[in-house]
Parts: C-alpha cells; structure tokens; sequence
C-alpha cells in the first residue's frame, strides 16, 4: 500500500533548508460599501446638471454649473475613491503588508513566522455584508488592523493557516539535519 504524496490542491512544501519563495495569497481593499455615498452623489449631481443645463437662473451663466460640478465631483467621488483604491492590504506566504497614503506611502507588516492572535470583530452592518475588523498582534510591534474587510471569516481562516505552515517550516528548518557532500 502507499501513501499519497500529497494533499490535492495543496502546495507541496519546500525541501528541508531550502529557500521557500514568497508568493502573493491575496490582496485586499475595504468593503466598497464605504463608496456608496460617493456613487450617490455622482448620480446626484449628474442629474442637476442634466436638469439645469439650459435652464440656468439669470445671475449665474452655464460655465458655473459645470465648475461646480467638477469640483463636487472631484472632491466628494474622485477623492474618495482614490484614497479606497490606495489603501491595500496583501497576504504573502510569509507576511501580511498594509499599504496606503495617496502622496505618503505607509507601509506596515508582520510576518507569520513569528506568530500572531488575531482578534475578529463584526458589527451588525458589518455582518450584514460579510465584513469586519481583524486585529493582528504579535505582542511586541503595535497591532495591524485590517478595518472592514470583505468575506472575514475567509480571509481570518487563511491567516490562521499561513500562521501554522509558516511556524510548523520555521521549526523544520531549525531542526533539519546539515546535508554534507559525499564527494570530498
């Protein structure tokens, strides 16, 4: 009888000692749900337009009712948008990376080798929608927080398993036996 090499669909692991390549898990953004106001006011504001362009009262000529409204839009659709888009989370095999700032880039990560409790807290909006807040904390560097983020439990179950494979290669690599060449 023999043993399955391996699980289906899983990776199989590196050799003992060798380098093991980082490989992208996942990217996040927040739940898009926080861009809902901005799509609200982009229809709000195309339909004045619509319904003012021609019909503009006397004081005021047609050059300001498109001003305003590029303006609207670009501060209260654009903007927001941007700072959404900007704002990432990526899950690597060996770390999890917070990116955001539109001008500023700030970076923050942690690496799963070194372990980490994540704590999961969903409001009821939140769960309505499947999101919610995971707060990632090593015990030593100031906690990540991953705010309003989509399919929760998914993505809490894979850092859970990037943790453990992370840790059980650690400890592999750390109690290997040297390999030594037979041709001296």
């Amino acid at each position: 009888m023999t043993q399955p090499t391996a699980y289906h669909g899983r990776p199989f692991a590196p050799a003992p000692g060798a380098a093991t390549p980082e490989l992208r898990v996942a990217r996040l953004h927040t739940h898009a749900r926080r861009l809902t106001w901005s799509a609200l006011v982009l229809v709000a504001v195309a339909g004045a337009v619509g319904l003012f362009t021609g019909h503009v009262p006397e004081p005021f000529e047609e050059w300001m009712l498109w001003a305003a409204a590029g303006v609207l839009i670009l501060l209260l659709v654009v903007i927001p948008f941007l700072r959404w888009l900007a704002h990432t989370y990526t899950i690597t095999t060996r770390r999890v990376v917070e990116q955001s700032g539109l001008i500023g880039r700030r970076r923050k990560e942690i690496l799963h080798a070194r372990g980490y409790t994540i704590a999961e807290r969903r409001g009821p909006l939140q769960r309505m929608f499947g999101a919610g807040t995971l707060t990632l904390s090593n015990g030593v560097d100031a906690p990540l927080r991953m705010v309003n983020i989509p399919s929760v439990r998914l993505v809490h179950e894979v850092l859970a398993d990037q943790v453990e494979v992370s840790q059980i290669l650690a400890h592999r690599d750390s109690h290997s036996i040297p390999i030594v060449d037979d041709d001296r």
